[in-house]
């Protein structure tokens, strides 16, 4: 397969699914840290992504890598049932997820994406991360106790309940950055993430905005 080829049929599965999630190229892009110009000559079909902006969008998309990348004939058969995940109000430290009472609500993810690990909601607290994520709003989290730098994740610090932030690693330690810039990043060296401690519990996958 040509250069050419692969461009056209990431463009077509792009904008496929691109018309289902009803967002804008804008906010896709924003959601995965690349510019609206640069994602659009992915949907134009001249440009197609290194495989971790791909990963980025099967997260996001909550499907696999090949749907973006393979030439499949798109079919509403294909659809699968949803796999309910418990929704938690808040994490404790030193709680297992699996043994949280605090049940407040259920989400539904795909099975495509709930073969990816284990996951569980978690209602946002507080203004931290506006305006991408609000007070009340439920994002879905794979359990993992790393990331990529990038990622948003769900992180313990102090032994205080779970907080919702934005990982950048460094040689020396992690930050833990707020979207509102009214909080300021909170660093942390290799010895404190081990003496406080910090420790990261899940990466965030999904949004869902409550209204």
């Amino acid at each position: 397969m040509t250069d050419e080829e692969q461009k056209k049929i990431f463009s077509k599965n792009l904008n496929h699914y691109i018309s289902l999630s009803n967002k804008t190229q804008k906010e896709i892009a924003d959601s995965i840290d690349v510019s609206p110009q640069t994602f659009n000559t992915w949907c134009q079909g001249i440009a197609i992504p290194r495989m971790g902006k791909v990963q980025r969008l099967a997260d996001y998309f909550n499907v696999g890598k090949s749907d973006l990348i393979d030439d499949k004939p798109f079919s509403n058969t294909n659809k699968s049932k949803g796999v309910t995940i418990n929704v938690l109000g808040r994490v404790a430290a030193g709680i297992p997820i699996e043994a949280i009472e605090n049940i407040i609500d259920t989400e539904e993810i795909t099975e495509e994406l709930a073969r990816t690990g284990d996951f569980f909601g978690l209602q946002i607290h507080g203004d931290s991360m506006e305006p991408r994520i609000y007070e009340g709003d439920i994002v879905i989290v794979r359990q993992q106790d790393d990331a990529e730098s990038g990622d948003v994740v769900i992180a313990m610090v102090n032994g205080n309940d779970a907080t919702c932030k934005r990982l950048r690693k460094y040689r020396d330690g992690i930050e833990l950055i707020s979207n509102n810039p009214s909080y300021a990043p909170m660093f942390f060296s290799n010895e404190e993430i081990l003496s406080k401690p910090v420790k990261i519990i899940g990466k965030v996958v999904e949004l869902r905005g409550k209204f």
